[in-house]
């Protein structure tokens, strides 16, 4: 998910995140601090390339310096070697003070003991955050960091092609998603969908709707849950799913891009990221004027499919000398009003339902805002980090049953390699 954010086409899933250090110009114990106390400080914010658009930057700095008296730095970061820079960053004496955090990646930093205890800003602002989108920031029954912006993943489809298939309307239900296909199968020369072997996040996806868990408790580690029958389920819907498509079954959707693929004109569909469609866009201008989108489809109309949340958390450092001013930041910064502003100027997914009305007119973005409500994310613990490096053993889980295996013994054969990461010492 490391992308960059690209305004009105863009939803990315974004990864990691960062902030820097408040100079050495004082500190607060966050006790009866009032503007005064401010007065002189400098709050450092780390944020990650294409988080903060520059009206957002300068509005929420105005708003922060006029409440506080203090002024506001932004340092931009770039996603290449952040999780060791944010690591070595809260080890020091002088951390940064208020840092953008993966979402996944927040419990790895939290159980270091790196973030601050965020439970009081979260009583005081925080009552209607999204459920879906708050849990990533919160470990072990506290609340490390703050929701900040999220994105999933999307039916991106070909609208000429629907058309010469006859098909008027885009599916409300997952049936009536294979029914289209399986029509422009038989009408067209198309391709119905472009899905690799291996696209992981979409079905991480799956297994969310299925109400799955990836891993279990065993004692008091964790271990793999793939032989899960939920599990299983979620793997034979993707693979009814790539029934329709001639994709390779051993890649995922980078090798090739898939929406480079999809660019040809070929292909009915495929379900990515919003930022895809700019990338089939550079590939095939003439491409443009076909996008059409929508949310991906469940089960029944009233519950559209589980989706992977890839996003950004706020955090404050425990060891930041400026906890309470970093705290201000944090309410302004996540207020209705900047929060919805981010939204609307970054296309991306508001910590709050009631604020994804600033997604009106962002296709993209509203096609992806319904399953925000019942998406997920990977398994929220330190020890999940290490599944997923390659080679990720879900993936040839995902390839094994593709070629043939039953999804029980597909899973008997990566589980092994599964729990040996997750109980490798973090």
């Amino acid at each position: 998910m490391k992308r960059k954010l690209a305004a009105a086409i863009v939803i990315a899933g974004m990864m990691v995140s960062v902030s820097a250090c408040g100079g050495d110009d004082g500190d607060d114990s966050g006790k009866n601090a009032g503007p005064d106390s401010f007065k002189g400080q400098t709050l450092t914010v780390w944020a990650m390339d294409g988080s903060t658009p520059d009206q957002w930057v300068k509005d929420v700095t105005a708003a922060f310096e006029k409440k506080t008296g203090a002024k506001l730095k932004f340092e931009t970061q770039k996603w290449d070697g952040i999780q060791q820079k944010i690591t070595t960053a809260l080890s020091e004496s002088t951390p940064p003070d208020v840092l953008e955090v993966g979402n996944t990646q927040t419990p790895a930093y939290a159980v270091t003991g790196g973030l601050a205890d965020l439970s009081d800003l979260k009583k005081e602002i925080g009552a209607d955050w999204t459920p879906s989108v708050s849990q990533s920031s919160v470990y072990d029954g506290k609340q490390y960091a703050a929701p900040w912006y999220f994105a999933n993943r999307v039916v991106i489809y070909n609208k000429k092609i629907w058309a010469k298939a006859g098909i008027k309307d885009t599916p409300k239900t997952r049936d009536e998603f294979f029914k289209d296909l399986e029509t422009i199968g038989k009408k067209t020369d198309a391709e119905p969908i472009y899905l690799p072997g291996q696209n992981w996040y979409f079905f991480d996806g799956l297994t969310i709707g299925q109400g799955a868990d990836l891993v279990k408790k065993d004692g008091e580690k964790y271990v793999s849950n793939l032989g899960d029958p939920k599990v299983a389920k979620a793997m034979e819907i993707y693979k009814k799913y790539a029934s329709y498509s001639k994709a390779p079954k051993d890649k995922d959707e980078a090798t090739p891009q898939q929406a480079e693929v999809f660019a040809k004109g070929k292909t009915g569909a495929f379900i990515g990221m919003g930022w895809e469609a700019g990338t089939a866009v550079t590939a095939n201008k003439a491409i443009e004027k076909d996008l059409g989108y929508f949310t991906i489809p469940g089960e029944s109309a009233d519950k559209p499919e589980g989706v992977f949340l890839g996003g950004s958390n706020l955090a404050v450092a425990e060891g930041s000398k400026k906890q309470a001013l970093a705290k201000e930041f944090l309410k302004i910064a996540l207020s209705d009003q900047y929060e919805g502003e981010l939204a609307k100027l970054n296309g991306v997914i508001p910590n709050k339902q009631s604020l994804e009305t600033n997604l009106k007119g962002n296709a993209v973005a509203e096609a992806a805002a319904p399953g925000a409500a019942v998406g997920g994310t990977t398994p929220l613990i330190p020890e999940w980090g290490a599944v997923e490096n390659n080679p990720n053993p879900i993936k040839s889980y995902m390839t094994a049953v593709l070629n043939g295996k039953s999804p029980a013994d597909a899973a008997k054969q990566v589980e092994g390699e599964i729990n040996k990461r997750l109980a490798q010492q973090n």
